[in-house]
Order: C-alpha cells, then structure tokens, then sequence
C-alpha cells in the first residue's frame, strides 16, 4: 500500500487486514500503552477545511505512537494557488515522511499523490472520505464481528461519505442501501465502481427513495449532515427537501432489533438525527468518532511499514 486514497483501491484482504491491526493496535493501547513504532516519523496534514476528528485523531495517533504530526492550515499553503500541488508534494517530500491531505477538490489529493515520493493519505474530499470508513467499518465489525450478510443502510444525502461507507460495506461481503431524495444521487462513477465490487464479493445493493424501506431489516443506519462544508448557499433548500429522511426513533424502530445508528459527526441534532436517537440505546456516535483515532494507527502503521 503505497497511498491511502480509497477504499476501492484496496482487496477485500487489504480492508480486513488494516481492521485486524486497528483491532490490535487499539488493544495494546488500552491495556498496556503504545509501542513506538511511529519514532522519528513525521506526518504533515494539510487542511483546506476546518475539522475537529480528523486533525485530533491523526495528531494523537502519531503522538500515541512516538511519532510528531504538523498541522499546516489553508492560508499557510494556498494548495493550488500560492504554489502549483506538484511542487508542494515535492517540498513536503523532502520534509516528513507521509501526508495527509483534507481537501474540496478529490483532484487535488490524486495530484498530491502523483508528485509525492511519501504516502498520501486521502483525509477527506468532495468524492469519497475513506478514514471515516475505515473507523465506520471498525466500529460495525466490535459489534457484529466479523461476519457477512450484515444490512448497511444510508439515508440521506448520497455524499463523499456515503461512497466510502458503500465501498467498504461491498469489500466486507454486507449488503448496502441507501435512501437519498431524486436530485441528491450517488456519484455515478461511485455507484459502478461499487456494484462491481459487489459483484465479486457477492453482496446486495439497492438505492431507493424510501427510507422506510431501506432501514427494514438493517443492522446499521448511517446518516450525515443534510448540507455539507462548501453547499452553504444550498442550505434552505435542502432543509425543504431532506426532513423525510430524519433518523428518528420511529425509523429506528422499523429496522432489526439489534440495530446500531451512526453518523461520521458533526451532527445537526434534530435535523438529520434526534436527540432521542442521537444519545439513545442505539447509537455508536461516539464509539465510532473515537474510532478514527485507531483505524488511522493502522493505516500509518502499514504506510510507514513498520506493523
């Protein structure tokens, strides 16, 4: 593995080997402390958007493992304006020893990984979001264990996170649907590069405009924030379209008894997911938020190829 850009860039082995040693290394943590493989390892983030998850968790996973990590902010780089992407991966190549990159534009991380001579990890963009994927799938697997057939449901925006969450979902053997409103669609590219996927690992897709549907007989219901970072201008009129989609306790009920609720945070409480379900017997919000912090010690661990 030599960039963490996307899931479906990895073999269903890739996915479950990366979950195993998040399983140890998360283990370790809590009963005996961190070996510090990550000494003398340096990782730069870049960020073009704000985030409390993912500059937390990357910053105390290269800590917790002996490592240093350095936050650049966007006004300190201009990805793509003050200086051309290649030359920054350049620099940045000669600095430390893995990049981590939270962007708008998916191009920019795939340009950042083709001039850089260290790992590039994808730590968000408009396309897909495969760290919050990693930490869902760890999260659904604590659970569940390991095990296939599991029902993933997503409802509501069909966004960068969605993808990821359905790429994993397929590469683990679960089946995935997702309810999203006529105009808020799966990225079309996503969706076959998906059901290939499924194709190969046997599992069941759907994409529906019901919600009610799509949660009856899921093990996980998964929803995100209505309007993403960078649709500010869109906000009112997806607050007209996306109520039917609220994860409430009355669509909680419709699906299987056992079932887990998550969101990739930060929530909107009362807008996509309720209080009542946000902090009730079914939600792994938090479990899951913490998560990230051992899912991204695994993928640097194998990046820097030192576990």
């Amino acid at each position: 593995m030599k960039h963490f850009l996307a899931v479906s860039d990895l073999s269903s082995e890739e996915v479950q080997d990366l979950l195993d040693l998040a399983v140890r290394l998360k283990k370790e943590y809590f009963k005996k402390g961190n070996r510090p493989l990550f000494k003398g390892k340096v990782l730069g983030m870049i960020f073009q958007k704000p985030s409390l998850r993912t500059r937390v968790s990357f910053d105390m996973a290269m800590r917790h493992m002996g490592g240093d990590a350095l936050y650049l902010s966007p006004n300190e780089i201009g990805l793509g304006k003050r200086e051309s992407i290649a030359d920054v991966a350049r620099v940045m190549s000669g600095y430390v020893h893995a990049l981590m990159a939270r962007v708008f534009d998916h191009a920019h991380v795939l340009e950042l990984a083709r001039w850089s001579s260290i790992p590039v990890i994808n730590g968000l963009s408009d396309y897909n979001h495969p760290c919050q994927a990693m930490a869902d799938a760890l999260t659904i697997q604590e659970r569940f264990g390991r095990v296939k057939g599991l029902n993933v449901a997503y409802v509501g925006d069909a966004n960068n996170v969605a993808v990821s969450l359905f790429h994993v979902s397929v590469k683990l053997g679960w089946n995935f649907t997702i309810a999203n409103p006529e105009g808020y669609d799966m990225n079309p590219k996503a969706v076959e590069i998906g059901k290939k996927i499924a194709a190969e690992t046997g599992s069941k897709v759907a994409f529906l405009r019901d919600p009610h549907e799509a949660v009856r007989g899921a093990h996980v219901i998964y929803t995100d924030t209505w309007t993403s970072m960078g649709q500010e201008e869109e906000a009112a009129k997806r607050e007209a379209v996306f109520p039917p989609y609220q994860v409430n306790a009355q669509l909680v009920s419709e699906a299987d008894k056992d079932v887990i609720v998550m969101h990739c945070l930060p929530a909107h409480r009362n807008h996509e997911l309720t209080d009542e379900v946000a902090d009730g017997p079914h939600s792994v919000i938090f479990p899951q938020a913490h998560n990230r912090l051992h899912a991204q010690k695994a993928i640097l661990a194998r990046l820097f190829g030192v576990a």
